[in-house]
């Protein structure tokens, strides 16, 4: 095999700067819920399925965006169990709700379906409709009749690994011959007993493996016979499977990664193959035993309809190896991700780590070629059959398939021509019979050898010398190359048997050529093995076969973390995309010698791992999808628009990025226009040498000279511009004509007319050109573009006038200098005939001269030298010294110039002042000056305050004197003498080290003239200290080094300028000493602060820190003993030597070492949630928290400061959360010891792309609105009197925040509130101390991390004083009271008595109240609980079917149509069983019409249904009716709702019918009161719009709103049940409505009662009654209690049973509402109750069904109230003029009084109706409201059209097509959803919950007072709070994404399809008829008025119909 020449090390990639690819675009993304498993491309149909844990999802392939979906778990499993679809298995283990893993999601095409299998019962499969994967299209096993039945084994159904870890890989291979369907090859790990995946437990049963082998091919036939589906493909079975013996199941745990076909389109006949790259699985325990990776080989059949080989036949694995040169330690022994491309197979290993801790193994990725597998397995099956060599290959034998313990020479080799006639000899000879001589074979020696020992593998040439022999050896078999001819000779007859694998490739030819050379007479019998025996095998021989010797490949590319691998080729590139652990995508492109030129790394999913397998786009393989663990993406293989320029898109070395040259952009080829002509698109490959360029010609223009044109040389890859539209473009819309003279390539030469001069671009200051950037722009684009330059030569002069003539001459352009006119001009003839310079030196110019300092003030005549200045001799001149200062000037020869005194000024103490000669009167012409002379000037008397300094100015030229300060030296002055002695004022540092080297500064002055006076002056006691030139100031500082000392000593410091000064302070040598540091570890990214400790430390000038002797320690801070500093960040985990060093002299003694470790890891942060304010503890989780010593908290984007941290233990941290800026979800960045936290995974990818842009944190952080608290009455003064105990009791908002109770802290001013309650809405708090009195006023505040809410103020009592005067005060009042109680005794005392009697009752009843609240609130809580618990969401919620909802909803009373023959469906029991009645509706139901008119009655309907879709007949048809008066409102409803039953097959079409109507309805309504409209159902498009709205809101109703609505009605009838009721009169103790409220205090007691029934499935119950109950009562509740899992339609009346109590064991009665013993009052009979029969508690009783209905009563409700009551006598007074005593009391009590208990209710149901509410007006995010976001847009759209702007009129249309229109209707109708009983108390109390959710959808203020209704009044607290939820729910809605019409017709399909087939069409139809007969004239007439009908000939159909229908539809009918 040819190796690949190795790549570069990981660190020369890193350094791969130069070429980076343009960013990989995310394009679409699809978050998954669950975590994702697999996905499966559909190229023909652009789909992308996508299967998740319990989900499948279908996307559209362009944009990911959902299609369809479908819920697969969680189901109710056992591991330990058979599939619950083996009819035939039982289970005794107990089956728990599990989650569905998929485990295969493969296409079929062929069949239009697609595979899915799953973790679930036993690894079962189904197959799913290819375009709809929520359908099944083939149900497995078949259900009941139609179908067949069918015989299911286990191996049937036990397809994938039933564990969600175990590895599960699938391939739908194509059929075979014969096959009627596609086939399934399944690798599935071993999840049997003994395995890690099998449960622990007593059980060795394993029903999941018992059948079920690691590999098999199972048959797919969906269309065949269903009884061979999912079976073992071939008969027999066992060669079809692979499965592993059960006692080597340990040593080979198989873990599959990829199955795939290679080549994936082969050929017409060509072989292809089935590939499993798999992973034999290291031995748990055994250090020694690692991964291998396999690659097994399956044959397919030849071609369409070729043979199948059976599995074990062609199976045949060998190994994958993936190591570089560094030993075993470069091996990567686990196979992650396969790619199959064309030749070469791409692979992903990855070295696995010794712990599990360790963030990204080791991976690598290597190739190998299809042909070495190839030629491996060749070379192995000779091997094995010819030349055996147990080194090389061996059977299987650890399968149970293999058929033999080794290879072994087979004899019986299929044969060729003829056959041997019987067996040959033990003994033969060897060897080719030629002319007498025997040729021995490749091999062996001349004679004889017996068979079975043939030549070794890898013997090339014959041993014998005879070249006779060779040649016939060769000839003779007419075989090329190096063959192996084994020829037998027995006898005369020889036989030549080619059993050498592969040796010749046309055996036929052989035969031909072998039996001609060896004549007629001999019978040849030839034998090899045929190539398709080479590649796959065959029945007799051994199998299935490994290859003992892996195939080795070397990496290509390394990387930590990789998952998976994905691989294309583009020119010349190719270009590999892998996954990593972390959710990032690494693009690497490689050349032809598979070396990296380019990479580049995109974050997809940051933290969640990519999945093994991506794959490209089939219908555009620019698009790449792939998969993390929550997330699928589509992403673009390149982002060529990122490069903007050719350089850079070419020099990026994409493989897929090209320049488009006439579009000047970066793009895919296939984005460029004519890309596959040649120079239109240059790709990478071609380099950037062949980008356009250009050239212009001229290159100089001169400004004042005219230009014909100019010359463009084009080269670079560009087509020819012959033909084409072009220009030249100058920017700012300057645009010339330019044109190409003919075709060329390569080079071209292009025309162009310069740019008008009026146009030029202005010339930039102070320079003489300006540059112009031109482009050659052809069809509207810039294709390429050039600089070129114009030129001034007469600005030279104006730019640099001190040197303008040289400047001129010197000039890049050509120009030249005119000496008379002193300017620079392009054209010599334009200068006069004087004679010019020509070259720079031979202008007049000043001649550079030195000058001495010039005293400020002095006078001086200066001597200037000229040259070249003939021609300017005698001219005046002035010398120039700055704008301000000029002398005189006097030429004293041709050459010499001198400046006449010259008096120059400075306060300065130098300054310098440029000189130059000017021709005087013309200020801007000069001599030149080349080089710039500067006359220095300079004042004693500034800069210098001492002595030395001022006579060391001496050095300057400067002639200075000190003389009571620095003054000018005159000219008799003498020479300066000396200065004073140096004095020191300051020595710093004042100690060192005794090595010296101590940078050693001294301060003071007249430390010395000059550096020199001080060169050896300097001293520390005895020993020297050298100046440093470089840092020595004058007089004032000088710094020197320290010498060395020979020991520690002390001493002031000397310095000597001829007199000798002294410091006052003594610097000290001092020996510094090191002891240890600490911490003496720390993290490897640095920021550990240590201390060194010891002693002496703070000496000299200069300290460093190395560690690792080269990286500084920063930050630091020393004293006398101890240093400390900040350790830099380490390299790798190791120990390393910390040096302390002293004026970089060496280390301090004291082997130090500091160790670095693994950094810590932070895993998780929790709660992930804060308050905006921020404060919330954040635990941190990780790892080696031990080593931090700080760590800090920010918050990316909206965050406030960062927060400090603390350090808890080694495993956590706690910090505060920062605040933020607003709500919002943000990444949280950590700094450990200063430095930001980075994940090692992240860190290490970082280094595969430095230039990528920063990316997001791994954690974040949701910020959600601060919590709100009120006090529970929400005042705002709370009074309190000291020392009394204070609670209170605190309300909370509800939010998300998912608070604990520690994180609640309350404070009453200082003293905190002791919380002793916490719940969901309510905070319970106590302060045991006593409240200071001195503020009076303490705010009460509660706290939430940083939240601080002050809530209410604690008022306190009074003083002493107060409390005196506040005595006074109340003993006078109390004093007149007396007084006035006096005077008014008598006349008051009787209306006292009644008021304290009703007082009295009042606080009883209050009490009452209070305790009944309490009691009933918590007693109705427990049942409710027990009834959820008891509630099987899916079966005992009592759902009616949809079809009855509809009907129900749909024809309620508004038509007559079905009102007498509408019947419920029900059933009765009996004590047989139930038998459904038959239903009756007729829309549910058959067409009863008889047979001889149907034939013309289905054609008219058919019609008249056609007629009906056509939209224009429907809107007329619909106009006409309503337009009739005697078409009337229930008709209307009729119509409505029958059209919708009508059309209920087609929403799409009735919703466009219905918006048109609408649309009619609204322009009525606005030209009137807008805000009117839909407030009643009076036309028909009402009526439709509430039919709409209840089939779209359907699924809603039943999945959200459903389980509340249930829950909230069976509160209500609990609650009701609590208490009394007046059988006869229907009111209650409990109620909601004041009109069915029984105002009378009837004492009942509840009683248990002991019942059996047979019946509803429970034999007997304890049954709660009240005493107060009529038997009636009383079997009610037996029944509801019996029955409560039985839809009511089928529970039996409580007149269809019999009540018996059994008193005694010998007498039993049977309990009635009326018997003989009833009492009798005041003439009227009272109903008998459990009182009345004094049946005890805990009573049994019996009740049974009854064959006899005793009627005589009828229903109790409707007795005579003159003759019967229950609890309470009418109160009529004037119908009953005389009252009993009893009653005449009663009447004295209050009835207002009991009202109350309307509150009692209330509040006990109040958390129902909360949650019913919540779920009304709630969004769930998985299913939002479709139907309503699309009609309230389409509201809001029609108010926009028309100009009403008013919201409130908008929030009245939402509210009237929705809550009212619909919701109203199901709450006061619960009938409609749920098949129970609605009693009429029910329905009053629904009224008034109905009456509050009206009151809460309105937006007028709600007027209330005493006289108001007590419905309305119940509920006024709530309704603010209700009407904030409403118009959020609004809100909500509007701000969802609007729906297209495309979407909402999906959806609407989508409905229709769900119920389909639910009604008959055609009876809504021939109702719908009748109406159209009743007014065809009217319709006749209105289609005849409308044009387009006319146009379409409408009436004339309507005609059609009417002749069919009118003959037979009331004949036909009257018969039915």
């Amino acid at each position: 095999m040819a190796r690949c020449p190795p790549p570069p090390p990981l660190l020369l990639l890193l350094l791969l700067g130069a070429a980076r690819v343009g960013a990989l675009e995310i394009q679409r993304r699809f978050p998954s819920p669950t975590p994702t498993n697999n996905f499966a491309l559909d190229g023909a149909a652009g789909t992308v399925y996508l299967a998740a844990v319990n989900r499948l999802y279908q996307l559209s392939g362009a944009n990911l965006s959902l299609e369809a979906e479908a819920a697969v778990g969680p189901v109710a499993d056992s591991p330990l169990c058979h599939a619950p679809q083996l009819p035939q298995a039982s289970c005794e283990h107990p089956r728990r709700l599990t989650d569905n893993y998929n485990k295969i999601l493969q296409l079929d095409p062929g069949q239009g379906l697609v595979v899915v299998c799953g973790s679930i019962y036993q690894g079962f499969c189904q197959l799913r409709r290819r375009g709809n994967i929520s359908a099944v299209a083939v149900h497995f096993p078949p259900a009941a009749p139609p179908a067949e039945p069918v015989t299911v084994f286990p191996s049937m159904l036990n397809v994938a690994a039933n564990h969600p870890n175990a590895s599960t890989v699938g391939l739908v291979l194509p059929p075979a011959a014969g096959a009627g369907g596609s086939r399934l090859l399944v690798g599935a790990t071993y999840t049997g007993y003994g395995s890690a995946y099998f449960p622990r437990n007593r059980s060795l049963e394993d029903h999941r493996f018992e059948n079920t082998p690691e590999i098999a091919i199972r048959s797919l036939d969906a269309r065949g016979d269903l009884a061979k589906l999912f079976t073992f493909d071939l008969n027999p079975s066992d060669d079809n499977i692979l499965k592993i013996k059960q006692g080597a199941k340990e040593q080979h745990k198989l873990g599959f990664v990829r199955a795939f076909l290679h080549p994936p389109d082969p050929p017409q006949g060509a072989q292809s193959y089935a590939y499993l790259a798999l992973n034999s699985e290291a031995r748990a325990g055994d250090k020694e035993s690692q991964a291998r990776s396999l690659l097994a080989r399956i044959c397919l059949p030849r071609g369409a309809g070729g043979d199948a080989k059976k599995l074990t036949e062609s199976y045949i694995q060998l190994g994958l190896q993936c190591a570089g040169g560094a030993g075993r330690g470069d091996l990567y022994s686990r196979l992650v991700s396969v790619f199959p491309a064309r030749e070469l197979l791409f692979a992903v290993f990855e070295r696995p780590q010794g712990t599990p801790a360790a963030r990204a193994a080791p991976a690598a990725l290597c190739a190998f070629r299809f042909a070495d597998v190839q030629a491996a397995i060749r070379a192995a099956r000779t091997a094995c059959f010819v030349d055996p060599a147990p080194d090389v290959v061996a059977v299987l034998d650890s399968v149970v398939q293999g058929t033999g313990p080794a290879c072994e020479r087979k004899r019986n080799i299929q044969p060729g021509s003829t056959t041997l006639p019987r067996p040959l000899k033990p003994e033969v000879t060897v060897g080719l019979q030629q002319g007498g001589q025997i040729c021995p074979v490749a091999g062996s020696e001349p004679g004889t050898q017996r068979l079975g020992h043939a030549p070794r593998h890898g013997a090339h040439r014959p041993a014998s010398s005879s070249s006779e022999c060779q040649g016939a050896g060769h000839r003779g078999l007419g075989c090329p190359g190096p063959v192996h001819p084994c020829l037998i000779s027995l006898g005369r007859l020889v036989r030549v048997s080619l059993l050498c694998v592969g040796l010749c490739s046309e055996p036929e030819a052989f035969s031909r050529s072998e039996t001609g050379a060896l004549g007629a007479e001999a019978k040849m019998a030839f034998r090899w093995l045929q190539p398709e025996q080479l590649d796959c095998g065959a029945a007799h021989l051994q199998h299935p076969l490994s290859i003992l010797q892996p195939l080795k490949a070397s990496p290509v590319f390394r990387a930590p973390g990789l998952t998976s691998v994905a691989v294309a080729s583009a020119h010349n590139y190719t270009v590999v995309f892998l996954g990593t652990v972390n959710g990032r995508l690494l693009k690497v492109n490689l050349n032809e010698s598979m070396q990296v030129v380019s990479r580049r790394v995109v974050t997809v999913a940051y933290g969640e791992p990519v999945h093994p397998v991506m794959q490209f786009d089939p219908a555009d393989p620019g698009y790449l999808y792939l998969m993390t663990s929550h997330q699928m993406a589509r992403v673009k293989v390149a982002a060529c628009e990122v490069h903007s320029s050719c350089g850079a898109c070419v020099g990026a070395a994409d493989a897929y990025c090209g320049w488009c040259a006439l579009e000047t952009r970066c793009t895919l080829q296939q984005d460029c226009a004519n890309a596959s002509q040649p120079h239109f698109w240059t790709s990478a490959s071609e380099g950037p040498g062949r980008c356009p360029a250009m050239t212009v010609l001229p290159a100089e223009i001169d400004v004042r000279q005219e230009y014909p044109g100019m010359i463009l040389q084009i080269s670079g890859s560009l087509p020819s511009l012959s033909g084409m539209e072009m220009a030249c473009d100058y920017g700012n819309d300057i645009r010339t004509v330019a044109r190409v003279p003919g075709p060329a390539y390569g080079h071209q030469i292009a025309y162009c007319n310069l740019l008008p001069r009026d146009r030029f671009p202005p010339f930039p200051p102070h320079q003489d050109h300006v540059t112009v950037a031109m482009a050659v722009r052809v069809n509207g684009r810039d294709i390429v573009s050039a600089n070129f330059t114009i030129y001034d030569c007469s600005r030279i002069a104006q730019v640099y006038p001190q040197a303008a003539c040289t400047r001129c001459l010197s000039a890049q352009w050509p120009c030249f200098w005119c000496a008379q006119q002193h300017t620079c001009v392009s054209n010599q003839s334009r200068c006069e005939a004087s004679p010019n310079p020509t070259n720079p030196q031979d202008c007049p110019q000043i001649l550079p001269f030195s000058l001495a300092p010039v005293p400020t003030g002095g006078s001086q005549d200066i001597l200037v030298p000229l040259a070249n200045a003939a021609f300017f001799h005698g001219a005046a001149l002035e010398c120039s010294f700055g704008p301000e200062e000029s002398f005189e000037a006097t030429w004293l020869n041709g050459s010499l110039v001198r400046c006449n005194q010259v008096v120059l000024h400075t306060n300065q103490k130098t300054q310098g002042f440029p000189l130059s000669l000017r021709l005087k009167g013309r200020r801007a012409q000069f001599l030149d000056s080349p080089d710039p002379i500067t006359v220095v000037v300079y004042n004693c008397a500034m800069g210098s305050p001492d002595c030395s300094q001022c006579l060391g100015r001496e050095d300057l030229g400067h002639l200075c004197v000190w003389s009571d300060g620095c003054r000018l030296r005159g000219p008799l002055q003498p020479q300066p003498g000396s200065c004073p002695a140096p004095e020191i004022r300051a020595i710093e540092p004042l100690s060192g080290p005794l090595a010296g080297g101590t940078l050693l500064t001294i301060r003071g002055k007249n430390l010395g003239r000059r550096l020199s006076d001080v060169a050896h002056g300097v001293r520390i006691g005895s020993v020297a200290c050298e100046p440093l030139a470089d840092r020595y100031t004058v007089s004032e500082e000088i710094v020197c080094a320290t010498g060395p000392a020979p020991g520690a000593f002390s001493d002031v410091v000397t310095v000597n300028a001829s007199k000798e000064g002294k410091s006052r302070e003594r610097f000290s040598y001092v020996l510094p000493l090191v002891l240890f540091l600490e911490p003496a570890m720390g993290p490897k990214a640095g920021g550990t602060r240590i201390t060194i400790h010891g002693s002496d430390l703070h000496v000299g000038s200069e300290l460093q820190v190395l560690v690792n002797d080269t990286d500084p320690c920063t930050e630091l801070v020393r004293t006398e003993l101890s240093i400390t500093c900040t350790v830099p960040g380490g390299v790798q985990a190791a120990q390393v030597p910390v040096c302390v060093r002293l004026e970089r002299r060496g280390c301090v003694r004291g082997n130090l070492t500091f160790r670095y470790m693994p950094n810590p890891i932070i895993t998780a942060i929790s709660p992930r949630r804060s308050p905006v304010s921020g404060g919330r503890t954040i635990t941190v989780a990780g790892e080696r928290f031990h080593m931090v010593q700080n760590v800090s908290m920010a918050v990316h984007h909206i965050g406030r400061e960062p927060t400090l941290c603390k350090v808890l233990n080694a495993t956590l941290i706690t910090c505060p959360s920062p605040g933020a800026l607003s709500n919002a979800s943000a990444p949280v960045d950590f700094f450990i010891n200063g430095r930001a936290y980075a994940d090692e995974m992240a860190a290490a990818e970082e280094l595969l792309d430095p230039e990528e842009v920063p990316r997001g944190s791994r954690f974040r952080l949701d910020y959600l609105p601060n919590p709100q608290f009120s006090t529970a009455k929400r005042e705002k003064w709370i009074k309190h009197h000291p020392g009394e105990p204070l609670t209170l009791v605190i309300h909370k908002e509800q939010d998300s925040l998912g608070l604990e109770s520690h994180e609640y802290r309350v404070k009453i001013g200082q003293v905190a509130c002791d919380i002793q309650i916490i719940s969901e809405r309510v905070i319970h708090c106590s302060v045991n101390e006593s409240l200071g009195t001195a503020e009076g006023q303490l705010p009460i505040t509660i706290q939430v991390g940083n939240f601080n809410q002050t809530i209410a103020t604690l008022q306190l009592g009074g003083s002493e004083t107060a409390i005196i005067v506040s005595i006074v005060i109340c003993s006078v009042l109390l004093l007149l009271s007396v007084v006035a109680l006096f005077v008014f005794c008598t006349k008051s005392r009787r209306a006292e008595r009644y008021w304290q009697k009703t007082l009295l009752q009042m606080e009883e009843m209050e009490s009452q109240i209070r305790e009944e609240i309490r009691k009933g609130f918590a007693e109705l809580q427990t049942d409710m609980t027990d009834l959820t618990k008891e509630l099987n969401r899916s079966q005992g919620i009592p759902f009616l079917e949809y079809k009855h909802f509809v009907t129900r909803t749909f024809f309620p009373k508004c038509s007559s149509l079905y009102e007498e023959r509408y019947v419920l469906p029900s059933q009765t029991l009996s004590s047989q069983g139930s038998s459904p009645a038959q239903e009756t509706h007729p829309l549910l139901g058959e067409w009863n019409i008889p047979e001889h008119c149907r034939p013309h009655m289905e054609e008219g309907i058919g019609l008249f249904s056609s007629l009906l879709n056509n939209k224009h007949f429907l809107i007329v048809f619909v106009h006409a009716l309503e337009q009739q008066k005697d078409f009337a409102v229930r008709d209307r409803c009729s119509l409505a709702s029958l059209l919708t039953i009508a059309l209920h097959g087609k929403l799409e079409y009735y919703t466009s019918i219905m918006k048109e109507l609408l649309v009619d309805l609204i322009d009525a309504s606005a030209a009137k009161n807008p805000k009117l409209m839909l407030r009643r159902t009076e036309s028909v498009v009402e009526k439709m719009l509430t039919n709409w709205m209840s089939i779209c809101m359907y699924s809603c109703l039943r999945e959200t709103v459903g389980e509340p609505f249930f829950l909230l009605l069976c509160a209500i009838k609990q609650q009701i049940n609590k208490g009394s009721i007046d059988a006869i009169t229907g009111k209650a103790r409990y109620t909601l409505n004041e009109e069915w409220l029984l105002r009378e205090n009837i004492e009942a007691k509840p009683r248990n009662l002991n019942v059996s029934f047979q019946g509803c499935g429970m034999d007997s119950l304890s049954v709660r009654a009240m005493d107060t109950d009529t038997l009636t009562q009383v079997k009610e509740k037996i029944l509801e209690a019996f029955c409560k899992n039985v839809p009511y339609s089928q529970w039996p009346r409580a007149e269809d049973v019999d009540l018996e109590w059994f008193a005694s064991s010998t007498q039993s009665y049977i309990l009635r509402d009326l018997d003989d013993t009833s009492v009798v009052e005041d003439g009227r009979k009272k109903l008998n109750t459990l009182a009345h029969y004094k049946i005890p508690e805990g009573a049994s009783l019996a009740m049974s069904l009854t064959d006899k209905k005793d009627n005589t009563l009828g229903r109790v409700k409707d007795l005579d109230t003159e003759k019967y009551f229950h609890l309470v006598l009418p109160t009529d007074e004037l119908a009953e003029p005389k009252k009993s005593h009893r009653q005449s009391h009663r009447k004295k009590v209050l009835p207002e009084i009991y009202l109350t208990r309307l509150l009692s209710t209330k509040g006990t149901l109040q958390k129902f109706l909360d949650d019913l509410f919540k779920a009304i007006l709630s969004i769930r995010e998985d299913k939002p409201p479709l139907a309503v976001k699309y009609f309230f847009d389409f509201l809001e759209e029609q108010a926009e059209k028309r100009g009403i702007s008013d919201p409130d009129t908008l929030h009245i249309w939402k509210t009237n097509s929705l809550p009212l229109r619909f919701w109203v209707n199901i709450l006061k109708n619960p009938q409609f959803v749920f098949d129970i009983e609605k009693t009429d108390h029910i329905d009053a109390c629904l009224s008034v919950i109905a009456q509050a959710f009206i009151d809460a959808c309105s937006i007028s203020d709600l007027q209330l007072g005493k006289d108001s209704p007590t419905n309305k009044l119940l509920y006024a607290k709530e309704i603010p709070e209700y009407r904030k939820i409403v118009q959020r729910y609004y809100k909500q809605i509007q701000d969802m994404t609007p729906l297209s019409e495309q979407e909402m017709n999906a959806h609407l399909a989508e409905e229709s399809r769900k119920y389909q087939n639910e009604f008959n069409t055609n009876v809504a139809m021939a109702e719908i008829y009748k109406y159209a007969k009743r007014y065809r004239p009217q319709i006749m007439t209105a289609l005849e008025a409308n044009p387009t009908a006319r146009r379409t000939q409408l009436q004339h159909k309507f005609q059609q119909v009417v002749a069919l229908m009118e003959n037979n539809i009331y004949e036909c009918y009257s018969e039915a």
